[in-house]
Protein backbone atom coordinates (compact mmCIF):
# COMPACT_ATOMS: atom_id res chain seq x y z
CA UNK A 1 0.00 0.00 0.00
CA UNK A 2 1.60 3.50 -0.67
CA UNK A 3 2.30 6.26 1.64
CA UNK A 4 -0.91 9.00 -0.07
CA UNK A 5 -3.01 5.49 0.40
CA UNK A 6 -1.91 5.04 4.06
CA UNK A 7 -2.31 8.39 4.67
CA UNK A 8 -5.75 8.31 3.06
CA UNK A 9 -7.10 5.78 4.88
CA UNK A 10 -6.13 7.05 8.24
CA UNK A 11 -8.12 10.34 7.34
CA UNK A 12 -10.96 8.17 6.56
CA UNK A 13 -10.88 6.10 9.92
CA UNK A 14 -10.53 9.14 12.03
CA UNK A 15 -13.53 11.05 9.90
CA UNK A 16 -15.65 7.89 11.08
CA UNK A 17 -14.51 8.29 14.52
CA UNK A 18 -15.59 11.98 14.39
CA UNK A 19 -18.06 10.82 17.52
CA UNK A 20 -15.44 9.86 20.11
CA UNK A 21 -13.89 12.45 22.73
CA UNK A 22 -11.31 14.21 21.95
CA UNK A 23 -8.75 12.85 23.53
CA UNK A 24 -9.73 9.19 22.90
CA UNK A 25 -9.06 10.66 19.19
CA UNK A 26 -5.91 12.04 19.75
CA UNK A 27 -4.75 8.73 21.68
CA UNK A 28 -5.89 6.89 18.32
CA UNK A 29 -4.59 9.13 15.90
CA UNK A 30 -0.89 9.26 17.31
CA UNK A 31 -1.11 5.62 17.63
CA UNK A 32 -1.95 5.06 13.92
CA UNK A 33 0.84 7.68 13.01
CA UNK A 34 3.25 5.42 15.07
CA UNK A 35 2.40 2.32 13.40
CA UNK A 36 2.87 3.77 9.57
CA UNK A 37 6.17 5.26 11.08
CA UNK A 38 6.97 1.43 12.70
CA UNK A 39 6.47 -0.09 9.22
CA UNK A 40 8.67 2.85 7.29
CA UNK A 41 11.12 2.32 9.82
CA UNK A 42 11.19 -1.94 9.28
CA UNK A 43 11.94 -1.00 5.61
CA UNK A 44 14.21 1.83 5.15
CA UNK A 45 17.76 1.82 4.14
CA UNK A 46 18.33 4.50 6.32
CA UNK A 47 16.55 7.26 8.99
CA UNK A 48 17.31 10.12 9.32
CA UNK A 49 15.98 11.48 12.52
CA UNK A 50 15.41 15.44 13.91
CA UNK A 51 13.93 17.95 15.88
CA UNK A 52 10.90 19.92 13.64
CA UNK A 53 13.11 22.82 12.08
CA UNK A 54 16.43 21.44 12.33
CA UNK A 55 17.19 21.83 8.60
CA UNK A 56 15.47 18.71 7.64
CA UNK A 57 14.20 20.21 4.32
CA UNK A 58 16.87 22.09 3.15
CA UNK A 59 19.02 18.40 3.57
CA UNK A 60 16.12 16.49 1.91
CA UNK A 61 16.16 18.98 -0.91
CA UNK A 62 19.53 18.40 -1.37
CA UNK A 63 19.37 14.64 -1.46
CA UNK A 64 16.55 14.99 -4.25
CA UNK A 65 18.32 16.79 -5.82
CA UNK A 66 21.09 14.87 -6.27
CA UNK A 67 19.31 11.89 -7.32
CA UNK A 68 17.34 13.80 -9.32
CA UNK A 69 20.61 15.31 -11.15
CA UNK A 70 22.20 11.41 -11.22
CA UNK A 71 19.27 9.43 -12.44
CA UNK A 72 17.83 12.12 -14.48
CA UNK A 73 14.85 12.40 -12.74
CA UNK A 74 12.39 15.76 -12.46
CA UNK A 75 13.02 18.51 -9.99
CA UNK A 76 9.63 17.99 -8.68
CA UNK A 77 9.95 14.93 -6.77
CA UNK A 78 11.15 15.57 -3.24
CA UNK A 79 12.63 12.39 -1.39
CA UNK A 80 9.08 11.11 0.36
CA UNK A 81 10.39 7.39 1.55
CA UNK A 82 10.63 5.07 -1.32
CA UNK A 83 8.99 7.40 -4.24
CA UNK A 84 12.71 7.90 -5.79
CA UNK A 85 13.48 4.33 -4.37
CA UNK A 86 10.15 2.69 -6.69
CA UNK A 87 11.31 5.03 -9.43
CA UNK A 88 14.93 3.66 -9.61
CA UNK A 89 16.55 0.78 -7.34
CA UNK A 90 19.45 2.08 -6.75
CA UNK A 91 17.87 5.18 -4.71
CA UNK A 92 17.53 3.70 -1.09
CA UNK A 93 14.50 4.28 1.21
CA UNK A 94 15.05 7.07 3.20
CA UNK A 95 12.62 7.68 6.37
CA UNK A 96 12.81 10.97 7.54
CA UNK A 97 11.09 11.60 10.72
CA UNK A 98 10.57 13.37 13.79
CA UNK A 99 10.60 10.53 15.85
CA UNK A 100 7.43 12.05 17.27
CA UNK A 101 4.74 9.05 16.71
CA UNK A 102 6.73 5.16 17.08
CA UNK A 103 6.27 5.55 21.13
CA UNK A 104 2.62 5.83 20.75
CA UNK A 105 2.27 2.41 19.24
CA UNK A 106 5.51 0.43 20.36
CA UNK A 107 5.44 1.65 23.92
CA UNK A 108 8.19 2.22 24.78
CA UNK A 109 8.27 5.97 26.34
CA UNK A 110 11.96 7.36 25.97
CA UNK A 111 13.70 4.34 24.84
CA UNK A 112 15.40 4.53 21.09
CA UNK A 113 15.87 1.07 21.33
CA UNK A 114 13.90 0.66 17.66
CA UNK A 115 16.74 2.68 16.12
CA UNK A 116 19.52 0.92 17.43
CA UNK A 117 20.37 -1.69 14.44
CA UNK A 118 19.45 0.95 11.76
CA UNK A 119 21.67 3.12 9.68
CA UNK A 120 20.77 6.50 11.06
CA UNK A 121 21.59 10.20 10.39
CA UNK A 122 20.94 12.50 13.97
CA UNK A 123 20.21 15.83 12.69
CA UNK A 124 20.85 18.55 14.96
CA UNK A 125 20.70 22.47 15.72
CA UNK A 126 20.84 25.12 18.04
CA UNK A 127 17.78 24.22 20.71
CA UNK A 128 16.92 28.32 20.55
CA UNK A 129 17.12 28.41 16.73
CA UNK A 130 14.71 25.58 16.89
CA UNK A 131 12.19 27.25 19.02
CA UNK A 132 12.23 30.02 17.11
CA UNK A 133 11.73 28.68 14.02
CA UNK A 134 8.89 25.99 15.98
CA UNK A 135 7.24 29.33 16.88
CA UNK A 136 6.96 30.75 12.71
CA UNK A 137 6.07 27.08 12.07
CA UNK A 138 3.26 27.15 14.46
CA UNK A 139 1.72 30.64 14.19
CA UNK A 140 1.49 30.85 10.05
CA UNK A 141 2.24 26.84 8.46
CA UNK A 142 0.91 24.35 11.11
CA UNK A 143 -2.26 22.33 10.45
CA UNK A 144 -4.61 22.93 13.36
CA UNK A 145 -4.73 18.94 13.27
CA UNK A 146 -1.41 19.01 14.19
CA UNK A 147 -1.19 21.60 16.58
CA UNK A 148 -4.12 19.57 18.80
CA UNK A 149 -2.26 15.89 18.15
CA UNK A 150 1.14 17.25 19.16
CA UNK A 151 -0.16 19.43 22.00
CA UNK A 152 0.97 22.99 20.90
CA UNK A 153 -0.94 26.52 21.90
CA UNK A 154 -4.86 25.90 20.12
CA UNK A 155 -5.32 27.93 16.98
CA UNK A 156 -5.49 31.64 17.31
CA UNK A 157 -4.07 31.68 20.62
CA UNK A 158 -2.44 34.91 21.53
CA UNK A 159 1.11 33.91 22.38
CA UNK A 160 4.48 35.92 22.22
CA UNK A 161 7.42 34.56 20.82
CA UNK A 162 9.10 34.62 24.24
CA UNK A 163 6.40 32.59 25.85
CA UNK A 164 5.78 29.78 23.71
CA UNK A 165 9.90 29.39 23.62
CA UNK A 166 9.32 29.17 27.31
CA UNK A 167 6.80 27.17 27.02
CA UNK A 168 7.67 23.07 28.58
CA UNK A 169 5.02 21.53 26.51
CA UNK A 170 6.59 22.67 22.68
CA UNK A 171 9.07 25.23 23.18
CA UNK A 172 12.74 24.89 24.62
CA UNK A 173 12.45 22.65 26.88
CA UNK A 174 10.42 20.03 24.95
CA UNK A 175 13.62 20.57 21.95
CA UNK A 176 16.04 19.91 25.05
CA UNK A 177 14.09 16.88 25.94
CA UNK A 178 13.96 15.47 22.80
CA UNK A 179 17.78 16.22 22.44
CA UNK A 180 18.61 14.95 25.71
CA UNK A 181 16.94 11.49 24.91
CA UNK A 182 19.27 11.00 21.86
CA UNK A 183 22.21 12.07 23.14
CA UNK A 184 22.24 9.66 26.31
CA UNK A 185 22.07 6.54 23.80
CA UNK A 186 24.26 7.75 21.09
CA UNK A 187 26.74 4.85 22.34
CA UNK A 188 24.13 2.19 21.84
CA UNK A 189 23.56 2.77 17.71
CA UNK A 190 25.12 0.44 15.38
CA UNK A 191 25.76 2.79 12.48
CA UNK A 192 25.15 6.14 12.95
CA UNK A 193 26.49 9.94 11.71
CA UNK A 194 25.39 12.77 13.93
CA UNK A 195 25.78 16.10 11.58
CA UNK A 196 25.02 19.48 13.24
CA UNK A 197 23.21 22.14 11.28
CA UNK A 198 26.04 24.79 11.92
CA UNK A 199 28.76 22.95 10.25
CA UNK A 200 26.30 22.01 7.18
CA UNK A 201 25.85 26.10 7.23
CA UNK A 202 29.33 26.21 7.00
CA UNK A 203 30.64 23.47 4.54
CA UNK A 204 27.32 22.38 2.70
CA UNK A 205 29.71 20.44 -0.19
CA UNK A 206 31.67 18.57 2.60
CA UNK A 207 28.81 17.59 4.93
CA UNK A 208 26.63 16.76 2.33
CA UNK A 209 29.33 14.25 0.92
CA UNK A 210 29.64 12.73 4.59
CA UNK A 211 26.30 12.15 4.48
CA UNK A 212 25.96 10.77 1.07
CA UNK A 213 28.65 7.91 1.78
CA UNK A 214 27.18 7.38 5.05
CA UNK A 215 23.81 6.36 3.09
CA UNK A 216 25.99 4.01 0.77
CA UNK A 217 25.34 6.94 -2.53
CA UNK A 218 29.21 8.74 -2.42
CA UNK A 219 28.65 11.78 -5.29
CA UNK A 220 31.15 13.59 -7.13
CA UNK A 221 31.92 16.81 -6.91
CA UNK A 222 30.24 18.27 -9.78
CA UNK A 223 27.24 16.45 -8.17
CA UNK A 224 27.47 18.09 -4.93
CA UNK A 225 27.83 21.04 -6.05
CA UNK A 226 25.31 21.18 -8.37
CA UNK A 227 22.60 19.94 -4.94
CA UNK A 228 24.05 22.78 -2.92
CA UNK A 229 23.31 24.88 -5.16
CA UNK A 230 19.91 24.30 -5.91
CA UNK A 231 18.84 24.48 -2.42
CA UNK A 232 20.32 27.47 -1.67
CA UNK A 233 18.60 29.48 0.31
CA UNK A 234 17.16 32.28 -2.33
CA UNK A 235 16.77 29.48 -4.60
CA UNK A 236 14.15 27.29 -2.26
CA UNK A 237 12.32 30.15 -1.46
CA UNK A 238 12.08 30.83 -5.43
CA UNK A 239 11.17 27.30 -5.91
CA UNK A 240 8.25 28.08 -2.99
CA UNK A 241 7.31 30.82 -4.52
CA UNK A 242 7.21 28.61 -8.26
CA UNK A 243 5.07 26.17 -5.95
CA UNK A 244 7.80 23.58 -8.05
CA UNK A 245 7.19 20.96 -5.33
CA UNK A 246 4.00 20.99 -5.32
CA UNK A 247 3.60 17.26 -5.87
CA UNK A 248 4.87 17.18 -2.11
CA UNK A 249 2.30 18.54 -0.27
CA UNK A 250 2.27 21.81 1.59
CA UNK A 251 5.73 21.06 2.52
CA UNK A 252 7.16 23.60 0.40
CA UNK A 253 4.62 25.82 -0.55
CA UNK A 254 4.82 28.99 0.90
CA UNK A 255 1.63 30.37 2.54
CA UNK A 256 1.21 33.82 1.96
CA UNK A 257 4.16 35.10 -0.96
CA UNK A 258 4.58 38.46 0.30
CA UNK A 259 5.31 36.91 4.08
CA UNK A 260 8.52 35.90 4.18
CA UNK A 261 7.56 34.38 7.70
CA UNK A 262 5.08 31.72 6.01
CA UNK A 263 7.87 30.06 3.95
CA UNK A 264 9.22 26.70 5.14
CA UNK A 265 12.51 28.75 4.51
CA UNK A 266 12.39 31.59 6.41
CA UNK A 267 15.96 32.76 7.64
CA UNK A 268 17.90 29.96 7.77
CA UNK A 269 20.49 31.39 10.39
CA UNK A 270 22.79 30.44 12.59
CA UNK A 271 22.26 32.18 16.21
CA UNK A 272 19.59 34.06 13.95
CA UNK A 273 17.63 34.17 18.20
CA UNK A 274 19.97 36.18 19.39
CA UNK A 275 18.21 39.02 17.50
CA UNK A 276 14.71 38.11 18.46
CA UNK A 277 14.77 39.31 22.19
CA UNK A 278 15.19 41.32 25.24
CA UNK A 279 19.13 41.06 27.25
CA UNK A 280 16.54 39.47 29.69
CA UNK A 281 14.59 37.24 27.91
CA UNK A 282 17.99 35.97 26.06
CA UNK A 283 19.91 35.39 29.59
CA UNK A 284 16.94 33.16 30.37
CA UNK A 285 17.40 31.43 27.71
CA UNK A 286 20.73 30.77 27.91
CA UNK A 287 20.43 29.93 31.57
CA UNK A 288 17.92 27.42 30.57
CA UNK A 289 20.13 25.26 27.61
CA UNK A 290 23.29 25.90 30.04
CA UNK A 291 21.10 23.99 33.12
CA UNK A 292 19.31 21.17 30.80
CA UNK A 293 20.99 20.45 27.70
CA UNK A 294 23.68 17.42 27.53
CA UNK A 295 26.63 18.78 26.51
CA UNK A 296 27.54 16.27 23.65
CA UNK A 297 26.26 18.14 20.83
CA UNK A 298 28.10 21.46 22.10
CA UNK A 299 25.19 23.85 22.41
CA UNK A 300 26.31 25.62 25.76
CA UNK A 301 25.12 29.11 25.66
CA UNK A 302 26.47 30.05 29.38
CA UNK A 303 28.96 33.32 29.87
CA UNK A 304 31.87 30.55 29.74
CA UNK A 305 30.82 29.23 26.49
CA UNK A 306 30.32 32.82 24.61
CA UNK A 307 33.56 33.59 25.87
CA UNK A 308 35.50 30.44 24.10
CA UNK A 309 33.24 31.09 21.14
CA UNK A 310 35.34 34.61 21.24
CA UNK A 311 38.07 33.05 21.66
CA UNK A 312 37.98 31.01 18.59
CA UNK A 313 36.86 33.46 16.59
CA UNK A 314 39.39 35.83 17.50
Amino acid sequence: MSIALRTTLRHLIMYLLFFLPAEQKVRIERWLRGHEDFRKLALADCVIVSFGKSGRTWLRVMMSRFYQVRHGLSQRHLLAFDNLHNRVPEIPRIFFTHDNYLKDYIKEEGSKSAYYDKKLVLMVRDPADVAVSQYYQWKFRMTDRKKKINNYPAPGSDVSLYDFVMMPECGLPKIIDFMNGWGRELDRFRNLLVVRYEDLRADPEAMLRRILEFVGTPGTAEELREAVQFASVENMRQLEQKRVFWLAGRRMLAKDRGNLNTYKVRRAKVGGYRDDFTPEQLAAIDSLVEQRMVPVFGYAHGPEAEAKRAGAAG
